[in-house]
């Protein structure tokens, strides 16, 4: 085995499905013996990412300001002198970055040059630079469809679709969460206990559906159900008065009590074990939509929006969790009948994380001996 030295370019690593992803092509890196760098402004994994093996550069390619662009000559020289195989880059700041240094490096001597497509980003030249890659990984069949839609310029052999995976070990089912686990949880959140709990992940941004989930529980709890919403995630940057009016607008509706903000949390496997029904209710179709694969992974139902990478995963794994995009009374209904007639989800592994770690170095291995050309 020749040992490939892989620079992964990411904005920062604070726990967001990108930043997991890295982190899980970083340990299998390390794993199989080659060299593993991840370049960001840090944040709160970085100490994972070391401890497993991987180097870290705490360069902030992804600060949206002009002054970015002086990191494009460090970066150049940098990957001349430690001998880079493979850059990637999973994101649109870090992979300008990236390409402008890279774009007039030696063809015959610089790294490769892989992006992936995690998003449905506005199709603008801003965005056209995911599609710079030598190889461009689409991590979902929706992904795949957008690239070939809004950028028919993009040769289909340089897309390779690498659906985002799960874990079964991580996240096996039938897992229930270890009584100490349970003890702790209903300390806090005694109202939980033998009751309904539908969950949603995801931080507190505007496109995450919690307006539709606050609508969901008003509409469960004045038909006398016993539930519980369960929001969990962290307030993204420069959103906490949106938090603040989800806060408020839970209290005007007399939900307090009955829709709980748990939060940042590490432990969502013990959550999701813990949930009746997980929902995903974002307003724009997702790109892929692992909170709803690792829920099925652990057997624990989801209702779903029929859209994007979260209509696929419901319509290969869990049909029965499907709803029209938007429709609240349809939402409620196919909640209602879940909460007590749910077929049980299927041990059916479809997408797992270790076909997507063999997929991604696989494809590093062949990019590394592919012909040169100057894109």
């Amino acid at each position: 085995m020749v040992r490939l030295s892989v620079a992964q370019l990411v904005p920062t690593l604070n726990g967001g499905g990108v930043e997991r992803g890295t982190l899980e092509v970083a340990r299998e890196l390390v794993r199989r013996g080659h060299r593993s760098i991840v370049i960001s402004a840090g944040g709160r994994l970085v100490p994972q990412l070391v401890d497993e093996g991987s180097e870290h550069l705490a360069w902030p390619l992804g600060v949206k300001s002009p002054l970015t662009l002086r990191w494009i000559w460090p970066l150049q020289r940098w990957l001349a002198e430690q001998d880079i195989d493979i850059l990637h880059a999973r994101s649109r700041l870090p992979a300008w970055i990236g390409w402008l240094a890279w774009r007039s490096m030696d063809v015959m001597t610089r790294p490769r040059f892989v992006t992936t497509v995690h998003g449905l980003y506005s199709v603008s030249r801003y965005s056209a630079v995911m599609t710079y890659g030598e190889r461009v990984i689409a991590v979902s069949e929706t992904i795949h469809d957008y690239l070939q839609r809004y950028y028919p310029q993009l040769p289909a052999e340089r897309i390779q679709r690498i659906p985002r995976g799960v874990d079964p070990v991580a996240f096996p089912y039938g897992y229930r969460p270890p009584p100490e686990w349970l003890a702790q949880w209903y300390r806090c959140y005694p109202q939980l206990r033998s009751a309904w709990v539908l969950t949603l992940p995801g931080r507190l941004s505007r496109l995450k559906g919690h307006e539709d989930f606050i609508a969901l529980i008003a509409r469960l709890r004045a038909q006398d159900l016993p539930v519980y919403g369960l929001i969990v995630g962290g307030v993204e940057s420069g959103r906490q008065r949106y938090a603040d009016q989800l806060r408020r607008w839970v209290q005007a509706q007399g939900l307090d009590g009955a829709i709980l903000f748990a939060g940042h949390r590490t432990d969502m496997r013990e959550i999701y074990a813990a949930s009746t029904l997980v929902l995903s209710l974002s307003a724009q179709p997702e790109s892929f939509g692992r909170t709803v694969l690792e829920s099925l992974s652990l057997g624990t139902p989801v209702v779903g929006y029929a859209h994007g990478g979260v209509g696929e995963i419901l319509h290969g794994l869990y049909p029965a969790g499907l709803v029209s995009p938007g429709d609240l009374q349809g939402l409620a209904e196919r909640v209602t009948t879940l909460l007590t007639t749910a077929p049980p989800v299927p041990m059916k592994p479809m997408f797992t994380l270790q076909s997507m770690l063999d997929k991604t170095l696989a494809l590093y291995e062949s990019l590394r001996h592919a012909p040169r050309s100057r894109i």
